[in-house]
């Protein structure tokens, strides 16, 4: 099984998938490659999901979009425990993950993630700041009914961590204000072993990505 990926510093989606291979130990080779590259170009041109990353091969099985990934490796390895086991969790669980991978456009494009920088005093826009107290909600809303196990939005981990852990990527970037609810669940994530192996790699790279770089003053990040 091959999951195909882009930049670690920039690719949102990418992140999704790789968290959930790389959280589970899953039996997954990763091949990264610099966003609009002509490698990547060529690596895709031969798939039929086209020019978007992720893609997951597994034999003559082709699977793309980040949250089909997801769904596809929750199947493929039940011991992951992708989703919560009761059934009102679960669908609140795949509610949560629908919305965060359909929503929030302002924010995703007012923000985009960039781990090798940060941006002092970048101010968001109020489509932007109305996604971010939805993205408070939502991060409540699981917390408050469905957390009682352990720190993470359901107890335990799910794929709705998975899918919100780009957006706390943001905020790293760019200075927000939070609630206690989601200050506390930020250092949560924060402290993952895969999310900070991510980082990790992320502070490594160099390729940029133009459309991803904020026009603003910004200061390097050297360490996580």
């Amino acid at each position: 099984m091959k999951l195909i990926i882009g930049n670690y510093n920039y690719s949102t989606w990418s992140m999704c998938a790789w968290l959930f291979v790389h959280r589970h130990e899953l039996p997954v080779e990763v091949k990264c490659y610099d966003l609009n590259s002509d490698k990547l170009n060529q690596v895709l041109s031969k798939r039929f999901s086209g020019d978007k990353v992720p893609v997951l091969l597994d034999g003559d099985t082709e699977v793309w979009d980040s949250l089909a990934i997801l769904e596809y490796l929750g199947e493929r390895f039940p011991e992951s425990h992708a989703w919560p086991k009761d059934r009102k969790a679960r669908a609140v669980a795949r509610s949560v993950c629908a919305e965060f991978h359909s929503s929030f456009e302002a924010l995703r494009t007012e923000a985009p993630m960039n781990l090798r920088k940060r941006f002092p005093g970048y101010t968001l826009s109020e489509a932007a700041l109305a996604d971010l107290r939805r993205i408070q909600e939502l991060w409540r809303y699981c917390r408050e009914n469905f957390g009682k196990g352990g720190p993470w939005l359901f107890g335990k981990p799910t794929v709705a961590d998975t899918l919100s852990a780009p957006a706390i990527m943001r905020f790293r970037s760019v200075e927000v204000e939070l609630d206690e609810t989601a200050t506390d669940y930020c250092r949560t994530m924060d402290k993952c072993p895969s999310i900070r192996e991510w980082i990790c790699l992320a502070l490594k790279e160099t390729h940029r990505v133009d459309e991803d770089e904020l026009d603003w003053p910004s200061e390097a990040v050297t360490e996580i």
